[in-house]
């Protein structure tokens, strides 16, 4: 990286604060990637609390270091900074990133730290980098490792091609029977390319670094045979007496949801974020960029480039924003644009009855699940600030609902509205429209697997230690793979936290009949039996939950998850099915592993 550049521009002030705001972004991915790269060393170690708490750590990182720059900057405050000096600052900034390795991610450091310095009247093009500038294309990495390695099988076989792709990532752990699973893969590869006449360029294509979470890392690559490409993707986990091969996911469905928006960030090292993005975009082709960057970790890149994503369809359509579909919620006004795929959630001013929380105590719910493992079943959200929205694309009730509604985070001004703060999740469809939908076909299969998807949800989320608090199925939405995801957070509790009790039995008739409760209830206290009360009141919901997750209604299954949870106990949750496992069975797990699809 220069440290040195021209000042052919007239400001000297302004080539070093873009020398200073390049410094802080430097130093933000170095400690970034000094991260990522421990997270393969407590996989080694089997050190997974300390693995989910750096995890959780580098989310921060980001926000603490653009902070440190702002306080950096605020010396050249003195100086009296014009635009003109502010234009200098991105030109020389601009400068400055020649040769860089993440430039993208730069421009959005640049454009993090002027948003926190400047008015909002200053986001345009000529102070922050509203469309990128530096092309990413062809970047290669500086040192002797490529983004990817290409291994050819060649005379060797693909048996010993898949063995070397496992050691040549050298893990301080030795592999239970590497011959064994090898095999187990090639099988599998052989049943997909088994049709195929085999091209003289076969070749597996591999990621150069693992893909580390929660208690697997990943081998992330493709299978390319002539015209034709292939997902290869190898989870691998500790068993009883070494490594193994869990699994091999060849569909881009299976990596699709291992890389879906409800799960945690991945921990992995990658000097060329681009490249990466760019190869597992291959695999994803209908996965949008800015959805990877977030699944590496990479979440202000990501929020960058949906908001670009955003505006771009804002410009190319003409529909109109409506509330949401669903049942109206306490806590939330949630609306969405039918033509774009994610609903827009802003806090209202005042809660009705039952509800007894604050605007911060909702903020600090969904600051909760997201630095917790969402183990596939809670909804990522992007966090924005001082959105516009085009007035005209409002209709006057909708309007009026967010004005009467969250009037101190909504502001109209002049041909835009503005809000303050706001939440914006990819939109599903609400467990209860389709439960609905499945009793007004007949179609009881869909109503089945909806019932047995809500369960293996909650279940799952038990495993990380999180209580949803609310169960009501308005709270859950169906995914487009029919996967049902929690996305109401303002009653999320940590699981250990809660007591869960039995209903005590009535002391008199009168008790039996009373419409309040007789005994004391403190505030974390939950009565598993009263689930079935306000969610089981529908005969076929009510067999369908039965025949699946009956022990969701007794207080002592709660009570033993929550015990192992305080021993110690960390889940395993596995983001592919269960038919896709070879067999192998984790070690060091006192309980059975939940399994999930």
């Amino acid at each position: 990286m220069p440290t040195t550049f021209p000042r052919q521009l007239s400001s000297g002030i302004a080539y070093d604060m873009a020398l200073a705001i390049l410094d802080g972004f430097d130093r933000h991915y170095r400690l970034f990637r000094a991260t990522s790269r421990a997270a393969v060393r407590h996989f080694e170690q089997r050190e997974w609390q300390q693995a989910q708490q750096e995890a959780q750590a580098r989310i921060d990182f980001y926000d603490r270091r653009v902070q440190e720059c702002v306080q950096g900057l605020a010396r050249f405050a003195q100086a009296g900074l014009t635009d003109e000096t502010w234009r200098e600052v991105k030109l020389h900034y601009i400068g400055l990133l020649t040769d860089h390795k993440q430039p993208e991610l730069a421009e959005t450091f640049f454009n993090s730290v002027c948003c926190r310095i400047l008015h909002r009247t200053y986001f345009n093009n000529d102070f922050i980098f509203v469309r990128p500038v530096i092309s990413t294309e062809y970047i290669e990495s500086a040192g002797p490792a490529p983004t990817y390695r290409v291994y050819y099988p060649g005379p060797a076989g693909m048996r010993a091609t898949l063995k070397r792709i496992l050691t040549n990532f050298q893990l301080d752990a030795a592999f239970a029977d590497l011959d064994r699973d090898a095999g187990l893969v090639e099988a599998r590869l052989d049943a997909l390319l088994g049709g195929e006449k085999l091209e003289p360029n076969l070749q597996l294509q591999v990621l150069a670094s693992l893909f580390c979470r929660n208690k697997g890392a990943y081998v992330v690559g493709k299978i390319v045979n002539g015209h034709r490409e292939y997902p290869l993707v190898i989870p691998v986990l500790h068993g009883p007496d070494g490594l193994v091969l869990d699994a091999v996911l060849l569909e881009p469905r299976l990596v699709t949801i291992l890389f879906s928006f409800s799960r945690a960030y991945f921990m992995v090292d990658i000097e060329v974020p681009s490249a990466y993005v760019s190869f597992l975009k291959s695999l994803m082709p209908f996965k949008p960029a800015s959805e990877i960057y977030t699944n590496l970790g990479l979440h202000k890149q990501g929020k960058a480039l949906f908001y670009r994503d955003f505006q771009h369809h804002l410009r190319h359509s003409s529909d109109v924003f409506e509330t949401a579909p669903g049942i109206r919620g306490l806590v939330m006004l949630v609306f969405s644009l039918p033509s774009f795929p994610y609903v827009f959630k802003v806090i209202k001013d005042a809660f009705p009855p039952p509800k007894e929380t604050t605007r911060e105590q909702v903020q600090q719910k969904y600051l909760l699940v997201k630095h917790h493992d969402r183990v596939g079943r809670m909804a990522d959200t992007l966090e924005y600030s001082d959105v516009a929205f085009p007035r005209a694309r409002f209709g006057e009730a909708l309007l009026a609902e967010l004005k009467r509604q969250a009037a101190s985070v909504v502001e109209e001004e002049g041909e835009q509205i503005v809000i303050r703060h706001l939440y914006i999740e990819r939109r599903m469809v609400p467990l209860n429209i389709w439960l609905e939908q499945a009793r007004r076909d007949g179609d009881l299969a869909a109503l089945e697997h909806g019932m047995v998807e809500y369960g293996n949800a909650i279940r799952d989320m038990m495993a990380v230690n999180i209580f949803p608090g609310d169960l009501l199925y308005k709270n859950f939405g169906v995914t487009r793979y029919g996967r049902v995801v929690f996305y109401d957070y303002d009653e999320v509790e940590y699981l250990s936290a809660c007591n869960f009790r039995r209903i005590p039995e009535a002391r008199t008739p009168e008790d039996e009949m009373s419409a309040e409760a007789w005994y004391p209830i403190a505030r974390n206290d939950v009565f598993p039996e009263q689930f079935a009360t306000f969610l089981l009141g529908d005969p076929q919901v009510r067999a369908a939950f039965l025949r699946h997750h009956a022990e969701l209604l007794a207080p002592e299954y709660w009570d033993s998850c929550k015990k192992r949870i305080l021993a110690g106990w960390i889940g395993d949750v596995f983001p592919y099915p269960q038919q896709s496992r070879f067999g192998n069975v984790p070690g060091n797990l006192p309980a059975p592993a939940v399994q999930t699809d």
